[in-house]
């Protein structure tokens, strides 16, 4: 993930989208509302098993029929937001909710409505920490927000990947895109740092790079949404980085070729994330609305760029005072 312009070769669903496929059942208690009727005419769900899987399998034959049929609605960005709350966001919770014990604070910070353009530390040898922060945002949020997330050239160049990308709400870093999705009110997601960001070695975790012209601060300027610094701890731990075979990633034509404790050692068994333990904040936005006319403004740029990675700086070492040990409860 990365900014506009300069590193683009660097890295309220309706009701029928309620009901997943059975194949990814989600229980998870975050997403009801927690009532049950005590009358006799209405038995608890956990007295009738039988019924539960019915409805299940009733709901998943449903998915099925309106994709097979065509029934579901993709934007002009090719995003699914069906499949991605039927699909991708269920498994991403597995990660998100056991695996990493992601904790979130500063959703206050993140309006019910409107644009917002979240910018945030970018790290992890794999871009693990936009998925997670999606899915925080989705599944914490009380409007249950989509974060419209951009991605380096690559990314779209990837055959699989990139079809996932644009299903799940992806577009390119480039400056037209980003301006259409503000001006249309979601949230678009940006790490300014690139691949500078999750290609850094181990020894430099927590250390933001720089965070190039500002192309992400001249997109927000110029349609007045306000900027949301977001720290993100944890993904630093999940792949440590120790070295970097750069003529290898050349061969591969890749921004690099990272040496982990597992990888390659282990083979495919070295892709799998070391269970870190993440926290997640969301700063107080910085308003934009009254700088409109200094979008081209050099200095003015520059100067909220460096505010924005000032903040998530200071935040980063907050959140790393909380959580002394990486892989603790």
């Amino acid at each position: 993930m990365t900014e506009p312009e300069e590193q683009r070769d660097e890295a309220g669903l309706d009701d029928r989208y309620a009901v997943p496929p059975p194949v990814v059942p989600d229980a998870d208690p975050a997403r009801s509302n927690g009532h049950r009727s005590a009358g006799p005419s209405a038995p608890a769900a956990a007295d009738q098993p039988g019924d539960v899987w019915d409805q299940r399998v009733a709901g998943g034959l449903a998915f099925l029929r309106r994709r097979l049929a065509g029934d579901y609605e993709v934007d002009e960005f090719g995003f699914d937001p069906e499949l991605t709350e039927a699909v991708f966001h269920p498994l991403l919770r597995r990660l998100y909710r056991d695996w990493f014990r992601t904790e979130v604070s500063g959703l206050e910070n993140v309006s019910a409505d409107g644009a917002g353009l979240i910018v945030g530390n970018h790290s992890g040898t794999v871009a693990l920490d936009a998925l997670i922060l999606s899915t925080a945002l989705h599944h914490e949020h009380p409007a249950h927000r989509y974060l419209r997330l951009l991605g380096a050239d690559l990314v779209f160049r990837m055959p699989v990947v990139s079809e996932i990308a644009r299903k799940t709400g992806g577009t390119v870093a480039c400056n037209p895109d980003v301006e259409r999705l503000l001006r249309g009110g979601e949230l678009v997601g940006v790490f300014p740092e690139g691949f500078k960001g999750i290609g850094k070695l181990y020894a430099e975790r927590y250390k933001l790079q720089r965070f190039g012209r500002g192309g992400f601060v001249s997109a927000a300027l110029r349609t007045g949404t306000p900027i949301i610094p977001v720290a993100i701890v944890g993904g630093e731990e999940i792949y440590p980085m120790l070295a970097d075979i750069k003529p290898l990633a050349r061969l591969l034509k890749l921004p690099f070729f990272p040496v982990t404790p597992t990888f390659p050692w282990l083979g495919p068994l070295g892709m799998v994330p070391l269970p870190s333990k993440w926290l997640i904040e969301f700063c107080p936005p910085i308003p934009t609305a009254h700088l409109v006319d200094s979008a081209d403004d050099p200095l003015v740029v520059f100067n909220l760029a460096d505010q924005v990675r000032e903040t998530i700086q200071q935040t980063l070492h907050r959140l790393l005072e909380r959580r002394p040990d990486p892989f603790g409860p």
